[in-house]
């Protein structure tokens, strides 16, 4: 017999399930990111990484400016998408949700200007699936790790509960199974 619990995500598990899926609204063209602000193991606010509201989106546009096929085509100019964090953090602040304490799942590594937001809102956890950071940029997180501001966990949802997710997401699965 199976044993069904070893297909059941882990909290951190189900919170980075629901950031991937917050992801696919994104409308960034180079870095799909999305974000789950957490607090006792309930969600307060979502966001994924998208052009300002009233802004057009660089997917209805088709490029993020003139001549660039994405963002990170350019050196020079600056994305012109707001991050998944900051429109998680953005969201709860509009909606009076209060962030401090709370806990980020996010897809990828949040920038150090993020990380500062994140700081900043009183998020004291931040659990991450892909590295972004990199050179000096370490330099400056691991000092605000080493200030006990803020704890970052790389994680991965394993394989077998995101096939069972993949599965709940393309199939009914709220039927009677006689």
């Amino acid at each position: 017999m199976e044993d069904r619990e070893a297909h059941r995500p882990t909290w951190d598990e189900y919170f980075m399930l629901m950031a991937k899926l917050a992801a696919t609204r994104s409308t960034c063209l180079a870095f799909p990111v999305g974000a789950v602000i957490v607090k006792n193991r309930q969600v307060l606010a979502t966001g994924y990484n998208a052009s300002p509201s009233g802004s057009i989106h660089c997917t209805a546009q088709g490029f993020c400016y003139e001549g660039l096929s994405s963002c990170d085509a350019s050196k020079i100019l600056p994305s012109r998408a707001v991050h998944a964090e900051a429109n998680a953090i953005a969201q709860a602040a509009r909606h009076g949700i209060a962030t401090d304490g709370a806990t980020i799942y996010v897809t990828l590594e949040p920038c150090i200007s993020c990380l500062k937001l994140i700081i900043s809102a009183g998020i004291k956890e931040v659990f991450y699936e892909t590295n972004f950071n990199s050179g000096d940029k370490l330099i400056v997180r691991d000092s605000f790790i080493a200030d006990n501001l803020i704890k970052l966990y790389s994680m991965k949802v394993r394989d077998n509960v995101a096939q069972k997710a993949s599965i709940f997401l393309t199939e009914a699965v709220s039927i009677s199974k006689n």
